[in-house]
């Protein structure tokens, strides 16, 4: 702490997800779960890149979710990256709707970190949970990639989410 400066209060939860909406951003699916045992799944848009030594990324997850008990017990998962025809799957995961799993292809095998959304993603990585950090109502999880599946790069045509809506990557941006 410096000594002799104040700083004003926090903003309000309101006004942060305000400025955050402006801010345009990937969607992903976090999926968890051991073949045979129950799947756990959240849309999510917190993920970042950290370390290209060892291959890192964090993603952020709600206090309280069952995705995030999912994802602490089991030690793995898998971040799905959304390509724009995967409106409907983002959705599904963003809701409290229950048999999310019933309402999309998905595979699972003992070599993932947690179920594959085939049909969904351009780009899946696999993680092991490197370490975690709680942040107010948020849990940050760092995982260590083990693997990624990914079609040719040059095809992939993201999910974007920004000011409130979905997006797809604009065609211009790709200089087509």
């Amino acid at each position: 702490m410096t000594r002799g400066l104040t700083y004003p209060d926090p903003i309000a939860p309101a006004e942060f997800r305000s400025l955050m909406s402006t801010f345009p951003t990937g969607v992903s699916i976090i999926t968890t779960g051991r073949p045979g045992g129950a799947a756990a799944g959240m849309t999510c848009s917190s993920v970042c890149s950290v370390s290209l030594e060892p291959p890192t990324l964090l993603i952020c997850l709600r206090k309280g979710s069952q995705t995030l008990d999912a994802v602490l017990r089991e030690s793995t998962f898998a971040v799905n990256l959304l390509h724009d025809g995967a409106r409907s799957a983002a959705e599904v995961f963003a809701s409290s709707s229950t048999g999310r799993f019933d309402q999309v292809e998905w595979c699972n095998d003992p070599s993932f970190g947690g179920p594959h959304l085939m049909q969904d993603t351009h780009s899946i990585a696999d993680c092991r949970i490197s370490r975690t950090l709680s942040v107010g109502d948020h849990q940050v999880i760092f995982g260590e990639i083990f693997r990624v599946t990914q079609e040719s790069p040059e095809q992939a045509r993201p999910l974007m989410y920004g000011l409130r809506r979905f997006s797809s990557w604009p065609a211009e941006a790709e200089g087509r």
